[in-house]
């Protein structure tokens, strides 16, 4: 008797890796610790615009190229390659974390699984079954 969900010898679910759900869960929690972090720094940035322009006088009152103030020169252009730069290094880490944490072949020595004794479920331990 064949069944669908297990692969077999001619099937080309063979390269296909499961992760665990506990590596799922910890890969889970991590990328929501970056993401949470990203936020906060994203909200901070965006905060220090409000606050510096009530603070500081010379940061709208003096001039810097032109006519232009320091705040504006942030606003225009400075707030676009902050966030741009802030895109691209959580975008970067979230995805090595990622690729670090799900989708191994085979275990390591310093792989989840193996460092909180968990069986490894891999597709020899499908076909086996």
């Amino acid at each position: 008797m064949r069944y669908d969900d297990v692969p077999s010898a001619e099937s080309p679910v063979q390269d296909e890796v499961r992760d665990t759900p506990a590596e799922a869960d910890a890969a889970f929690r991590t990328l929501r610790r970056i993401a949470i972090t990203y936020f906060t720094v994203f909200l901070v940035i965006v905060a220090a615009f409000p606050v510096l322009t009530m603070t500081l006088p010379w940061w709208t009152e003096s001039r810097v190229m032109g006519n232009l103030s320091p705040g504006f020169l942030f606003a225009g252009v400075g707030l676009y390659l902050v966030f741009a730069v802030l895109g691209i290094a959580a975008a970067t880490l979230s995805s090595s974390v990622e690729s670090r944490m799900l989708g191994h072949q085979s275990p390591g020595p310093q792989s989840f699984s193996a460092e909180f004794d968990l069986p490894e479920y891999g597709v020899a331990d499908e076909a086996e079954r």
